[in-house]
C-alpha cells in the first residue's frame, strides 16, 4: 500500500499525530469524559509504537508531582544503533530501576548503597520520542514550567545531566475538560493544535484492546512529507482569507485574548504541513480555504479566552451590562470560531 493510501486510512487521532510529527509541533488531546483518559492514553501509546515506531513515555501528573519526578519519568534507556537497549553501568551492587506509577517516580535499591544514583545511570538515559503528560493541567506550575522548557528548548535538566530531546520529538498534553486546573498561558500557547478525543467515534480499527500491528510510517516517509511543505502553494486569495479570519477573531466582541503571534505562526505551519497530510486524500496541489477553516478550529479552540460581560467593549458606549450578560450567556469558544468562519467571505 502506497503512502497516499495509508494516509487515507488514518482516523482523526492518527492524522493529528502524523501532522504534529511532520510539522515538529506539539498538541493537546482533550478527552470529553474523565473515564476515557485511560483509553486515550492507551490509544496514543499504541499509535506511537505501532504506526510510527517511536518510543513513548507517560507521565501521570498530580498536584504533588515534583520537577524531579517529571524529569525522570520522561527518560528512557538509550538504545544502540541496532535498536537493542543499552544497559547502563550502575554504581551499586544490586539492580536499580525507576517507576512513574501514579505520577510519582521512585528509585528503589536493594543494596547497602543508599547514596545518590550514579552519573552513568542518568547519562545513559534519553528523552522519549513521544511524551504523553496525562492531566498536565493538574500539575504544579513548577512542573509546567519544566514542560515549557522541554518544548521550547528541546532539553531537560536533571540533577546530574542535561538531556536533549530527539530530533523528531512530540509532546502531548492529555487532559479532560471535565477536570479542574488550567495550563499556564505560555505553556498552553506552545501547543500547535488541540484534538477532541471521543471513544464513541473511534473506528473498528482502533488500537484499544488490540495487540496487532498495522502498517507503519517509516522515518524516511515522515522526512519526505516534511520536505514537501516547501513546495506548498498558497494563493494571494487564500492568504487574504487567512488574514481576515485572524482579524475577525481578534475583533470579536466575545474574545478577550488568545489570538497571539505564536498562534498565527502555528496556523501558518498547520496549513502548510496539514496540506501534506490531507492532499493525498483529495489530490490537491494547493491550499484550499477549507483547510484554513479546519486549521483555525484546531489552532484556536484551546487558546481563545472569552471575555467577561463587565469587560465587553460596548459598555464604553452605553450598553447595558445585563443585556451583555444575556448576549454572552452560554457562548463557547467553538461558537466564536464558527461565527467568524461564517462571517468572513470565502474566496472562490
Amino acid at each position: 500500500m502506497n503512502l497516499a493510501d495509508r494516509i487515507q486510512d488514518l482516523d482523526e487521532l492518527e492524522l493529528a499525530t502524523l501532522v504534529c510529527l511532520v510539522a515538529s509541533q506539539h498538541c493537546i488531546v482533550d478527552a470529553d469524559q474523565i473515564d476515557s483518559l485511560d483509553e486515550a492514553q492507551h490509544e496514543l501509546q499504541a499509535i506511537t509504537l505501532n504506526l510510527f515506531g517511536l518510543s513513548c513515555a507517560v507521565v501521570n501528573c498530580t498536584g504533588d508531582l515534583s520537577v524531579d519526578d517529571f524529569s525522570n519519568a520522561i527518560l528512557i534507556n538509550s538504545k544502540d544503533e541496532d535498536g537493542s537497549e543499552h544497559a547502563p553501568s550502575r554504581g551499586f551492587d544490586e539492580p536499580s530501576y525507576f517507576s512513574a506509577d501514579a505520577g510519582r517516580t521512585t528509585f528503589k535499591r536493594t543494596s547497602h548503597s543508599a547514596g545518590r544514583l550514579s552519573t552513568s545511570l542518568l547519562d545513559s538515559r534519553r528523552v522519549a520520542d513521544v511524551v504523553i503528560a496525562k492531566n498536565l493541567n493538574l500539575a504544579h506550575h513548577h512542573v509546567q514550567v519544566q514542560a515549557l522548557e522541554l518544548i521550547r528548548g528541546k532539553r531537560i535538566f536533571t540533577r546530574t545531566a542535561v538531556h536533549a530531546a530527539p530530533k523528531r520529538f512530540l509532546f502531548i498534553a492529555l487532559v479532560s475538560s471535565q477536570v479542574g486546573g488550567v495550563l499556564l498561558n505560555h505553556l498552553n500557547d506552545q501547543f500547535c493544535l488541540s484534538h477532541s478525543f471521543d471513544t464513541s467515534s473511534l473506528p473498528d480499527t482502533s488500537y484499544i484492546g488490540k495487540g496487532s500491528h498495522r502498517l507503519s510510517f517509516s522515518q524516511d516517509e515522515l522526512d519526505e512529507l516534511q520536505s514537501l511543505a516547501a513546495s506548498v502553494r498558497v494563493t494571494a486569495e487564500v492568504r487574504g482569507y487567512l488574514h481576515n479570519v485572524l482579524t475577525f477573531l481578534r475583533a470579536h466582541r466575545a474574545v478577550a485574548g488568545g489570538v497571539s503571534a505564536t498562534a498565527t505562526r502555528h496556523l501558518n505551519v498547520l496549513v502548510r504541513y496539514g496540506h501534506q497530510a490531507l492532499a493525498p486524500l483529495h489530490a490537491l496541489t494547493f491550499v484550499p480555504p477549507s483547510l484554513v477553516a479546519l486549521a483555525t478550529r484546531k489552532v484556536y479552540t484551546h487558546r481563545i479566552i472569552l471575555i467577561e460581560p463587565d469587560d465587553e467593549r460596548s459598555l464604553q458606549w452605553g450598553s447595558n451590562v445585563e443585556a451583555v450578560k444575556e448576549l454572552l450567556e452560554n457562548v463557547t469558544v467553538q461558537d466564536v470560531i464558527e461565527d467568524v468562519l461564517r462571517t468572513v467571505e470565502v474566496p472562490l
